[in-house]
């Protein structure tokens, strides 16, 4: 079954890498078989402040099931992104961290390693930490074949949130 998905990443530095992911799906027969569909609008956010950018991520979120998070080299330090996490998870959103930085950016270069921004995020549970990269799985979209593999990623998250 396919799931509503929304895609986070940082704009400035991966939309080259996240337009690479996010498109998959037009090379299989349909997007049921690439396992997702994209709820979030290919046209960047117009710069109308930081509520209209906040009330524009809210709506996409709406109606998805699972959230990507695309870890390029300064995802985590973003905090548009770091919303997006947060905002996903109080509605129950699935996540999967997927490692984007080996994939090459339109001038072929790949890009150093960022920090997994799901590891700044935890609850409780069972009187203890949970950090969401503990709950959530995280991947190498190149290493670990994300082409192939994504839409089971997806599921996975997606049943690991319940949903």
């Amino acid at each position: 079954m396919a799931r509503r998905v929304f895609f986070s990443f940082h704009y400035e530095a991966d939309i080259w890498r996240a337009g690479q992911v996010r498109n998959s799906w037009i090379t299989k027969v349909d997007r049921e078989d690439a396992g997702f569909w994209d709820a979030a609008s290919w046209e960047a956010v117009k710069r109308q402040g930081d509520e209209a950018i906040k009330r524009w991520i809210n709506r996409q979120l709406d109606g998805t099931s699972v959230t990507i998070v695309l870890i390029g080299s300064e995802t985590a330090s973003r905090p548009y992104v770091q919303y997006e996490i947060e905002k996903s998870y109080e509605k129950r959103n699935g996540l999967v961290g997927v490692f984007i930085h080996n994939m090459r950016d339109r001038y072929q270069q790949t890009a150093i390693r960022g920090q997994n921004p799901l590891d700044a995020f935890w609850v409780q549970q069972d009187g203890k930490k949970a950090y969401l990269s503990q709950m959530f799985s995280t991947y190498d979209y190149v290493r670990d074949d994300g082409y192939n593999n994504i839409a089971d990623w997806v599921e996975e998250a997606a049943q690991r949130a319940g949903r």
